[in-house]
């Protein structure tokens, strides 16, 4: 069963993408905070609590990690239906992946690395 509320936020999305599209403004593209924010919708302020136990964790993770699975949903190796619409919606470049999974490498979280003993 799909989750009602996240698929909601992005048939939100996409229907504001196109008012987006021909904003000044989006010739220059989204603040990074409104990027930010668009991540919180699901990821939770700062990547650390996702809103859904299936939806992972960001704070925390490798930046190069973070960074190539943007960048997979961006050119569709890889799937996700709310995910493709969020990078879509976002019109994320490599600046923008870069600096997202920058941020999100620098955050705590409860995810642990376990020891090998």
């Amino acid at each position: 069963m799909i989750p009602l509320r996240p698929f909601f936020f992005v048939c939100g999305l996409i229907t504001v993408a196109p008012a987006w599209a021909n904003d000044e403004a989006a010739a220059e593209g989204l603040p990074f905070a409104d990027k930010l924010n668009a991540c919180a919708a699901c990821h939770g302020e700062n990547g650390a609590k996702p809103i859904l136990p299936e939806y992972p964790v960001l704070a925390g993770q490798h930046a190069n990690y973070l960074a190539n699975a943007l960048g997979d949903y961006r050119n569709g190796r890889r799937s996700n239906p709310i995910m493709a619409a969020q990078v879509q919606a976002l019109q994320l470049s490599d600046g923008d992946i870069n600096q997202l999974a920058e941020f999100f490498s620098k955050q705590t979280s409860g995810l642990t690395i376990l020891d090998k003993k």
